[in-house]
């Protein structure tokens, strides 16, 4: 391959005193990973560009003399060799400046704001298909003709309904009068009696008939001159969303990505043919993709990657300014599993087995209970990649037992198990009906002012970047969680947890996100900075022996180093 640039504006040489640090092995895995020095360099050169010299008129939410909507970015550096020196290129995920292209970043896979390009010609065609829908709809005769028929409709079905009300009000009359005559006519007066009222009934059926006729006849004039505007606007309805379904197919076409070994797949290939799913909104928008396809398509060899979060954190995210985050799942997951063929990249770390070496302590065991005390980076039950687990084990031991709750696979502490399904009943019973008491310990990065308090915000999974968790008012759980503080030392707090619901990720994201604490766990490595282990415990349980009641608290610390309640 060769498609080198003459000028590779996009290239920025590493700083000096970076350039002897020794080079990784392999290509990041972008999915989980832990900057490398020279990512980092290349980061925090880019930060400085943003920072001193990169105006323009994006609110980040940084600067808080800036006007306009806030709207934070991700951003990616590659570190790449070309010709022997080191440098790296920049990207963004989206767009900046209403498209524009500035000369610091790698350009999008597809430009779709080139103004001779397929996708401005093709959108002026809808743009021309919405200009003559919206004057339809704005028409004056159309407006008044529909308000007209509005208007009519209502006076029809009232006066039809007011009918049809006194009808049913002489209905009533009527077999009350029957009821009397029967009780004191003779048979041939009451024979004459039914047939007075049984005419009384069908002339108000009739009158209500005719007036429902009278009133469909008068409304069909205006519906036919009304049908014939509806008519037009549905056809150009129609013709929209044509338009739009075959510009989104020619769009996914023209998304075309290259990998290291010179192959080219669109994205219409790798989501829809491959996968049998149609390509997420944005897909391809993201900055790992953009690095990728400019560093192959200009004969650059890649190095290492990040990605960090620049400016306010989202509403429902939880993106902290300046921190490293990986590659989406969703959106980036097909794209840079086909980009990536044809490197040595890292192994992915989730295929390795945390819990290798590692020992379940048990703290409380009978007939019909069993509680063990997990290590940190230990799943609870089988994963994707890995089967060693706390249900794994217990299971090859006592193969009807099962875990009645569970701990993230970062987290350490206690976890109930129910021995025979009679038990694990009782006990998942105990937990859904909140009877058991839960308590966690937990350092902060950060210092809360609070003594104690409480946090609801309801969560869900991010449908984009399984398995973190966003905060959301619409399709959310009901999340609740309470905490007390114990200590606070060396800008951080050590905290006690009481979560009252038992959401994914639930203390972690209340811990993080801007509406809870906004402040993350120490070694949190989805919502806040990776350490040497993620700082949360489940440390107390109180709970009642699903056979003889009896009420059972169990509590364990934690290996917090120096950090101890």
């Amino acid at each position: 391959m060769n498609y080198q640039d003459t000028e590779l504006s996009a290239f920025h040489p590493l700083p000096e005193e970076i350039m002897d640090a020794e080079l990784p092995l392999r290509f990041t895995y972008p999915f989980c990973y832990e900057a490398h020095p020279l990512a980092k360099a290349a980061a925090l050169d880019l930060q400085r560009f943003l920072d001193q010299d990169y105006d323009n008129e994006h609110n980040f939410g940084i600067d808080p003399d800036h006007e306009g909507l806030v709207i934070g970015k991700m951003f990616g550096v590659l570190v790449v060799r070309h010709q022997g020196t080191l440098g790296y290129l920049a990207a963004y995920s989206g767009k900046l400046a209403q498209g524009r292209q500035h000369p610091y970043f790698v350009p999008p896979v597809y430009d779709v704001f080139q103004e001779d390009g397929m996708f401005m010609h093709e959108t002026k065609f809808v743009t021309a298909l919405n200009t003559e829908l919206e004057a339809l709809e704005a028409d004056d005769i159309f407006l008044e003709l529909s308000q007209s028929h509005s208007s009519l409709k209502e006076q029809a079905d009232a006066e039809i309904a007011e009918l049809r009300r006194v009808y049913l009000a002489g209905k009533k009359d009527r077999k009350k009068r029957r009821v009397a005559a029967e009780a004191s006519m003779t048979l041939e007066d009451l024979e004459l009696f039914k047939e007075k009222i049984r005419m009384e009934s069908l002339k108000q059926q009739y009158d209500i008939r005719m007036l429902t006729n009278s009133w469909t006849e008068r409304l069909s004039e205006t519906e036919q001159k009304l049908g014939a505007f509806l008519s037009r606007i549905e056809g150009l309805k129609e013709a929209r969303r044509e338009a739009s379904s075959a510009l989104q197919q020619r769009l996914f076409e023209n998304y075309r990505f290259l990998n290291a070994q010179g192959e080219w797949k669109s994205l219409l290939t790798i989501f829809t043919e491959e996968l049998s799913i149609a390509p997420p909104a944005g897909a391809g928008e993201c900055a790992a993709p953009k690095l990728m396809q400019y560093a192959y398509m200009h004969g650059l060899e890649p190095v290492a990657m990040a990605e960090f979060w620049w400016g306010a954190s989202p509403k429902s995210e939880i993106r902290k300014h300046g921190e490293f985050y990986p590659a989406c799942r969703s959106k980036c997951g097909p794209i840079l599993g086909f980009m990536l063929e044809g490197l040595q990249v890292d192994e992915n770390p989730l295929g390795t087995n945390p819990a290798e070496g590692k020992e379940l302590n048990i703290l409380y065991e009978d007939d019909d209970v069993l509680v063990v005390d997990k290590p940190a980076e230990f799943l609870s039950v089988p994963g994707k990649l890995i089967k060693d687990s706390v249900q794994f084990r217990i299971q090859k031991i006592y193969p009807e037992a099962t875990l009645v709750h569970r701990l993230d696979q970062s987290t350490s502490g206690i976890i109930l198990i129910g021995k025979n399904y009679e038990s694990y009943v009782n006990l998942q019973k105990q937990f859904l009906k909140r009877t058991v008491n839960k308590r966690y310990l937990a350092l902060l990065e950060g210092i809360i002012e609070k003594d104690s308090g409480e946090i609801i915000l309801p969560l869900r999974v991010d449908l984009d970047d399984r398995p973190r968790q966003v905060v959301c008012y619409e399709y959310g759980k009901y999340a609740k969680t309470c905490y007390e503080v114990l200590k606070r030392e060396n800008g951080k707090t050590l905290i006690y947890f009481y979560p009252l619901t038992g959401r994914t990720h639930q203390l972690r994201v209340h811990a993080a996100h801007a509406s809870g604490l906004n402040m993350p766990i120490v070694g949190d490595d989805l919502y806040g900075t990776k350490a040497e282990r993620l700082y949360l415990h489940a440390q107390l349980l109180e709970f009642n022996h699903p056979k003889s009641g009896e009420r059972i608290s169990l509590c364990v610390d934690p290996d917090f180093g120096d950090w101890h309640p």
